[in-house]
């Protein structure tokens, strides 16, 4: 008997019938001898229309509400599964993510999980259920309803995974799993067999979609082996692992594009030291995630700093600014229809040359940089949002990604 952690996304569970097939696909896996925890989001849709009607009646809502608001799509979608199962002979419980034991910081809309007990968990898994859980929220300290942020049911999933020792943790979603490129975009993208978890948080925080960097780097600190496949078919997914020596051989796993990216400079600040710590404190104490930084040299005693934040948070990264620079002195401005592009692979640690075949194919396809950031097995590079899905096929190419 193995004990099975799954994730199902909103796709997965869009409608009454989808949610039927769920509940089929794990009466099966139970029926296989295993014991289940099932993680399942909001029903797709569902989110966008409770974020509409909060908007609707209020300009600004508070981040608690909102918490309090969105945690309602996963509670139902958990309720009607745990009726699908029981309407075909399948024992099971519903669990929102407080009474699963996620604990977590006080960070509404965007929280981080402290701890799991999962002692409640263990119990109706002994006692023979299918557990429910809704995944993307927890609760905090003080008893508040907190939300884990994009992609937070599967962070709840391999958070799971790890405090009861899965043996397996599968994540459903919409496609076959993890992909050299968006297939949308690029239609000679292939499916990935097995990718390590570096490569795959590197891919996630460059702006693949499949997963985002806060479950994949989880699954990094616990362990967790995981794999992400589709809920409409049988087939074999793509497996997020440690590294292993073989797979150095490919230099470049995959590209990934993120287009909902803007470019924010703070120009003449003071040049001196702690300026840009005060900068990036600021946004920091905002939670407003920075990825591409450069700084130039100082001249004449100013200095600039131009950075990338996510598009929608410049108003928000603005504000954070206004009272640093009442100190530093200096100007912020931003640009957006921004793109960022990255290919990503360990084994650029062991090969020479990538970043020339980069930039030779961007230079070929007509693209111009704007930045460049580096890590020791990924390039990003900011170039016009326009460009991107031109871009991608060119890089996709050039790197033999094409080819089985």
């Amino acid at each position: 008997m193995a004990l099975i952690v799954q994730k199902y996304g909103g796709t997965s569970v869009g409608d009454v019938e989808r949610i039927k097939k769920v509940a089929e696909r794990i009466k099966h896996t139970r029926e296989e001898g295993n014991q289940l925890v099932v993680v399942v989001s909001a029903r797709s849709g569902v989110t966008n229309e409770l974020i509409a009607r909060a908007e609707a009646v209020c300009a600004n809502p508070s981040e608690r509400e909102m918490d309090q608001l969105l945690s309602i799509g996963e509670q139902e979608t958990i309720a009607l599964t745990a009726m699908a199962l029981h309407g075909i002979g399948v024992p099971a419980i519903s669990y929102t993510g407080a009474q699963a034991g996620i604990v977590t910081d006080k960070a509404h809309t965007k929280a981080r999980i402290h701890s799991i007990n999962a002692d409640a968990l263990k119990r109706d898994l002994h006692a023979g259920n299918v557990i429910i859980v809704a995944g993307f929220q927890g609760i905090d300290s003080d008893g508040q309803t907190t939300t884990l942020g994009r992609g937070g049911s599967d962070l709840s999933a391999i958070a799971i995974a790890g405090a009861v020792k899965a043996d397996k943790c599968e994540i459903y979603t919409d496609v076959d799993g993890v992909y050299t490129a968006d297939p949308r975009v690029v239609k000679n993208a292939r499916k990935i067999e097995e990718i390590s978890y570096d490569e795959m948080l590197e891919l996630a925080s460059a702006g693949s979609k499949v997963m985002q960097s806060r479950s994949v780097e989880f699954a990094k600190k616990y362990d967790v082996v995981f794999e992400v496949r589709s809920s409409f078919n049988h087939n074999p997914g793509t497996i997020v692992k440690e590294e292993v020596a073989s797979m150095e051989k490919v230099v470049v796993r995959g590209v990934a594009v993120d287009k909902n990216q803007a470019k924010v400079a703070v120009s003449n600040i003071t040049d001196k030291p702690g300026s840009a710590a005060k900068v990036f404190r600021a946004l920091a104490d905002a939670n407003i995630v920075v990825d591409m930084i450069v700084q130039n040299a100082g001249s004449n005693g100013v200095a600039n700093l131009t950075f990338t934040v996510p598009a929608n948070e410049v108003s928000k990264a603005t504000r954070a600014l206004e009272p640093v620079l009442k100190e530093l002195g200096g100007t912020i401005s931003s640009q957006d229809q921004v793109a960022k592009l990255s290919v990503v692979g360990v084994g650029m640690k062991t090969h020479s040359g990538v970043a020339a075949t980069l930039f030779q194919a961007l230079a070929e396809a007509g693209v111009n940089i704007d930045l460049i950031s580096t890590s020791e097995i990924k390039i990003t590079v900011a170039i016009e949002q326009a460009k991107a899905d031109a871009a991608a096929r060119a890089v996709h190419t050039a790197f033999g990604l094409d080819k089985a």
